[in-house]
């Protein structure tokens, strides 16, 4: 795990609260309007990216020093909520860019903080984390793609990547290899490299999923890719899987927030819709049977928040957080698969009708579960954690 971290400080309120208004302004005037039949037709938002550009998203928890915005990662986390309740889609574009970000700005050389972190936090230059592969997901010790050294002492990388989101129209990925496949344990020799995207490096097809549409999610392909020993994160082989662990906390963090902003959303409608759908001569949200469903909406929406929160906090103070990511992700994630279950049932036809928004929170909400580590995962790093903190 991360040895390298490092604490940021608080963002000033009245700043959060500017930035978060900010934010609103942003969703209402440009994504709202568009997010339905963008998502419908599975079409990347160009002109959203534009204005997420201008507003710094890309550059959200990037330091001030590198040209980012320099947030704490508990007003980094309503950020994404906020995004994730009008459009999912549209805070996976920044997350896994910002992943990557994150192990260039904690475990990066100076030279590589100078060469990328400026064009990262402008999003200029645009990209992610490339660890799944055919075989191997949650075992990323299980990986295939190798990381050879030549003569001159850069290296050439073959493998195969899959389902790895900003990898169509992103230019750059943190890739994950082997430098070493016969080290003992496995992520020891285990390696992370920059690698812009070229002839070498290319996508071999989009992907189509169930729901998360608009953000590309591709197939990738190294053959022969030559990349520079500059480009190996930190200089020092060996040490890829520890440095992305340290980003994937950020990374739970921020789907747990999006489960935050899908439960509300589905929680919101629902005591919109409660109030004007009548049976039996009166509103249903004056029945005792939906009175029970919202009640348990939205307990668990407040109950993820506050989780996100306090591992977002902890996050912030550079403390090892893995436990609390494990806990706001597997508890978030769950609260909003069942949140958008619950609110289609109680919109019955209307929730399952592709013009609304209902039936597009309950394709999003899957991924939220299997994205970042399974939730079968969380709860065996949870377990373990526990049992690591509190020895007898």
């Amino acid at each position: 795990m991360p040895d390298n971290l490092s604490t940021r400080p608080p963002t000033d309120p009245a700043q959060q609260e500017l930035i978060l208004a900010a934010v609103d302004k942003f969703l209402e005037r440009d994504v709202v309007p568009h997010a339905h039949d963008l998502e419908a037709r599975d079409e990347y938002p160009f002109e959203i990216v534009e204005q997420m550009k201008k507003l710094g998203l890309f550059g959200a928890t990037i330091g001030e020093e590198w040209g980012g915005l320099g947030l704490d990662v508990s007003t980094y986390s309503k950020i994404v909520e906020r995004v994730s309740a009008v459009w999912m889609s549209v805070s996976g574009i920044f997350n896994s860019h910002l992943i990557m970000a994150a192990a260039v700005e904690r475990f990066g050389t100076e030279d590589q903080k100078r060469r990328y972190l400026p064009r990262f936090a402008t999003g200029e230059l645009r990209g992610g984390i490339a660890l799944t592969e055919p075989d191997a997901g949650t075992d990323l010790q299980g990986i295939r793609t190798r990381a050879e050294k030549t003569a001159d002492g850069d290296y050439i990388l073959n493998g195969s990547k899959t389902w790895i989101s900003n990898s169509i129209q992103g230019q750059i990925l943190a890739v994950l290899t082997k430098t070493d496949p016969s080290a003992e344990p496995a992520h020891r020799g285990m390696s992370l490299f920059l690698v812009e995207k070229n002839e070498q490096f290319r996508v071999t097809r989009k992907l189509e999923k169930l729901g998360y549409k608009g953000i590309d999610s591709g197939e990738l392909l190294l053959e022969d890719c030559h990349v520079s020993a500059d480009n190996l994160i930190g200089g020092e082989e060996g040490r890829g899987l520890q440095h992305i662990l340290g980003g994937l906390e950020l990374g739970r963090i921020n789907v747990a927030a999006r489960g935050v902003g899908v439960a509300r959303a589905c929680l919101d409608e629902s005591v919109r819709y409660a109030q004007i759908r009548k049976t039996f001569g009166k509103p249903i949200a004056e029945h005792q049977a939906i009175q029970l469903k919202l009640a348990d909406m939205a307990t668990q929406v407040e109950a993820a928040r506050l989780l996100v929160e306090s591992a977002a906090l902890a996050y912030d103070k550079g403390e090892r957080c893995d436990m609390e990511a494990g806990m706001a992700k597997l508890f978030a994630s769950e609260a909003a698969v069942n949140n958008s279950l619950e609110a289609m049932r109680l919109h019955g036809a209307y929730g399952y009708a592709k013009e609304f928004n209902i039936e597009r929170y309950y394709r999003d909400a899957p991924l939220l579960a299997i994205g970042e580590g399974t939730n079968e995962l969380q709860k065996l790093i949870i377990a373990r954690q526990l049992v690591k903190r509190n020895p007898v």
